[in-house]
């Protein structure tokens, strides 16, 4: 995943939201399928500084559409929250002065009320409203806060610092390769090191420019693949599958050692955004998708489907550091499991039995078909996290 040109890709947010859970992930404003039930009905809820949404009552349970206008001057988050533990049904982000948004969601029998957020003050509720009933409805979660996440944080920037030692090691030996006229064993070795960097998944953003220096492509530079400024793992991939000798790699090798040295070094005074460590268990399929299955990246050596792998790797990896606040918030991470198994088992067909790798354009079309159905799956089923694990004021 080359920085120059990735931004636009890594950063798809998903505003104004509706909390997830494992039944449902609504979009304040989209379409949600009500599955045969009661008709919607609809109620005005006003939010400001001086109330958050007094006055509102409903009928009963069932699907409901909350028009949630902000009287306000300021900008403001809406959610809708049990009492009892905070935990979020719904919410509304980025609601401006003025301005309305419908809220909607299946409203189970229990106790409501409205949690306001406006900038730079402290957040007010609103009165407690029960629904009667013994009718169930859209599940709250319990809201992930800024502290909930340094823990795995930290975890995380511990496994990403033993990676980058390891990084170092391999470029070093596919350096000294290169500088031995060992073309062979440099692509070989090239795989490996490439491989490692691309499970380093959450943290790209955080390496800075190390990042497109390390793993950018030739997209948007000047003269393209034939640019000066290109370096890194791309364009040694290039120059190695390209026919280019060894003393025309040296110097690009030796570059990318320095680079990867560089940023193990600085790694320790880096710091992984908190949103991202959610964000992330989405994206880095979702470019995966976008960059590698359909070739894009592919500058000779035809392996990009190993590049898909070594991306599921560093999804399952986030997995694991974020499973302890993912566990009792989010029913359908067995789900996820399930599909990235799916996919990785897919992905394994398309290695030959000494280790090369069918690029994404030799598929047979069944293939190319279930992998792009178990990527299009996994990616559904890993949508919620995101919104589930971005922290939270309360």
């Amino acid at each position: 995943m080359g920085a120059n040109v990735r931004p636009a890709a890594l950063h798809p947010r998903l505003a104004p939201k509706l909390a997830a859970s494992a039944a449902a992930l609504a979009v304040a404003g989209g379409a949600v399928a009500c599955g045969g039930g009661t008709p919607a009905s609809s109620a005005v809820v006003s939010v400001s500084n001086g109330g958050c949404g007094a006055g509102w009552k409903l009928a009963g349970p069932g699907w409901h559409t909350f028009q949630v206008y902000n009287a306000a001057a300021e900008g403001a988050e809406v959610d809708l929250v049990d009492p009892a533990n905070g935990a979020i049904y719904a919410e509304v982000e980025a609601l401006g002065p003025g301005t309305t948004s419908p809220m909607r969601l299946n409203v189970g029998s229990g106790s409501y009320e409205f949690r306001c957020l406006f900038e730079d003050a402290d957040a007010i509720t609103g009165p407690t409203v029960t629904v009667g009933g013994h009718a169930r409805g859209t599940p709250a979660i319990v809201p992930v806060t800024r502290n909930d996440l340094f823990g795995p944080a930290r975890t995380y920037h511990d496994w990403i610092a033993a990676g980058l030692g390891t990084l170092a090691g391999q470029t070093a030996t596919l350096a000294a390769d290169v500088r031995g006229g060992n073309l062979a064993k440099a692509k070989a070795d090239w795989l490996t090191a490439h491989l490692t960097y691309e499970r380093l998944g959450a943290a790209y953003d955080a390496f800075g420019d190390f990042d497109g220096q390390i793993n950018g492509t030739a997209a948007g530079l000047d003269g393209g693949v034939s640019s000066p400024d290109w370096t890194g793992f791309y364009r040694l991939e290039y120059g190695l599958w390209h026919g280019q000798r060894a003393r025309q790699l040296t110097g690009v090798a030796n570059t990318l050692v320095s680079d990867v040295r560089g940023l193990r070094d600085a790694w320790p005074a880096m710091e992984i955004d908190l949103l991202d460590m959610g964000l992330r268990t989405h994206e880095i399929l979702e470019n995966a998708l976008q960059f590698q299955l359909s070739g894009q990246d592919d500058y000779g050596s035809g392996t990009t489907l190993a590049t898909v792998g070594a991306n599921i790797d560093g999804t399952r990896e986030l997995l694991t550091v974020l499973h302890p606040l993912l566990a009792p918030r989010y029913a359908g991470l067995a789900a996820v499991t399930t599909w990235l198994d799916r996919l990785a088992s897919l992905l394994d067909k398309a290695k030959r039995p000494n280790g090369a790798w069918v690029p994404v354009s030799g598929l047979s079309t069944s293939l190319r078909e279930q992998i792009d159905a178990a990527t299009s799956q996994a990616l559904e089923e890993l949508s919620p996290i995101a919104v589930i694990t971005e922290p939270r004021r309360t």
